[in-house]
């Protein structure tokens, strides 16, 4: 039976809290790659591996603890995930000395959003009914959304005020509240029932794969978060690059408060664009956003050298259309589930989607690597290797053809 709605309201502000507090490190490496890097000697490839170790250990791990929520109280798993984070963040700030200890830490931060991300929605999922459950997802991805955002500008802040190394014990400190709040603040809870002998294995992702609507969704997911993931490793990178080399940055707009500013934009435009999914049309929608981040992508690079804020402006304006259909794909995927394995699907849209959060950034260290280092032709070629890709997944997109969902326009 589902709480009363009260202690469940109490619940979901309990769970977004955490969220808010365990997902503050998570722009600290990004914006503080360019100095990393020149710290540490480090190729574009070799930085890219290690922003890259996050999503790979993620992708790995996502499978297995979101599914396991099914026959595990999901708090159990939770705390598992906070208890990652927490190790992998101190002990970067403590140990972290070059490649080979950044590339196994932040694989480490990957498993611990693994335990932490989907299934905070499934610790709500068991205890709150649907009415309340569709606002807690609202909250729940805006928590995160706000949260990551405002770790960008909160690392850069943290590091030049105390050093690098107090900025990753801080997200560690913030990561161990979270798991206090769960830990004190929500009550456990065993799954609610057990499968009867005859049911499927609980592994077993063959039925979710041959959904083809689902599975597009899915699909087209996993190259947006590739590209999402590729601008936010990269983006201040970039925007730093521009500065140095144009001479004509901004002390208060740096590029960190820029990507700030991007991902609390893309917050507000993810949610818009579910809305608009439903009145325009969710392939439309979803199509139209892809063919859009194709066009900007093939320019930015070379468009966004000419100077600070011609590249703060397409960097926006990509970010902004990226985050169009990002609410509107995950949707689509759960909406196009078979109800009995709307988890398990779940999983695999995640671990799909972080699979493309995986080569993403790999994609623009390697491109960035062969072309020659940080240049207008790298930087465009990185990027337009990006839009190359958006391209070959809209067309998957259209030839599957997901269906229609129920309550959807067009």
């Amino acid at each position: 039976m589902p709480i009363d709605r009260k202690t469940a309201a109490r619940l979901v502000a309990v769970v977004c809290a955490a969220q808010v507090f365990v997902q503050l490190g998570a722009g600290y490496w990004p914006v503080l790659l360019p100095d990393l890097m020149h710290r540490w000697s480090l190729s574009n490839s070799e930085a890219g591996w290690i922003t890259s170790a996050f999503y790979a250990t993620y992708m790995v791990s996502v499978p297995f603890l979101v599914t396991l929520t099914d026959r595990v109280d999901a708090k159990r798993v939770y705390l598992f995930g906070v208890s990652c984070t927490v190790i992998a963040h101190l002990a970067f700030g403590m140990f972290a000395d070059g490649l080979w200890t950044a590339l196994l830490l932040r694989g480490l931060a990957g498993i611990g959003w693994a335990g932490t991300y989907m299934t905070g929605l499934k610790l709500l999922a068991d205890q709150v009914d649907a009415k309340m459950m569709s606002r807690a997802v609202t909250g729940h991805a805006a928590s995160i959304g706000i949260s990551g955002a405002a770790s960008f500008a909160l690392g850069e802040w943290l590091a030049q005020g105390f050093g690098w190394r107090v900025a990753f014990a801080s997200a560690a400190l913030t990561a161990l509240i979270a798991w206090l709040t769960v830990a004190l603040a929500v009550p456990g809870r065993a799954p609610r029932h057990k499968p009867a002998g005859g049911a499927p294995a609980l592994f077993d992702f063959r039925p979710v794969l041959r959904n083809r609507s689902a599975f597009a969704y899915s699909l087209a997911y996993c190259v947006h978060t590739l590209e999402m993931n590729a601008l936010r490793g990269w983006g201040v990178a970039f925007l730093a690059w521009v500065a140095i080399r144009t001479g004509n940055g901004d002390p208060v707009l740096s590029p960190a408060v820029i990507v700030t500013l991007l991902g609390l934009l893309g917050t507000l435009t993810s949610v818009l664009g579910n809305e608009a999914s439903i009145r325009y049309g969710r392939r439309r929608l979803v199509a139209s956003a892809m063919g859009l981040s194709i066009a900007v992508g093939a320019v930015i690079g070379f468009a966004g050298s000419i100077g600070y804020w011609v590249a703060v402006g397409l960097i926006v304006l990509y970010g902004m259309i990226i985050w169009l259909d990002s609410s509107s794909l995950t949707a689509g995927a759960a909406g196009a589930a078979d109800p009995d394995r709307r988890g398990a699907t779940l999983a695999v849209h995640s671990m799909l989607g972080y699979a493309g959060g995986f080569v993403g950034p790999l994609a623009i260290g390697w491109t960035l690597d062969l072309s020659g280092g940080m240049s207008t032709v790298g930087w465009g070629l990185s990027f337009g290797v990006i839009a190359a890709l958006m391209a070959v997944a809209l067309a998957a997109f259209l030839i599957i053809r997901p269906r229609t969902l129920e309550g959807d326009n067009g």
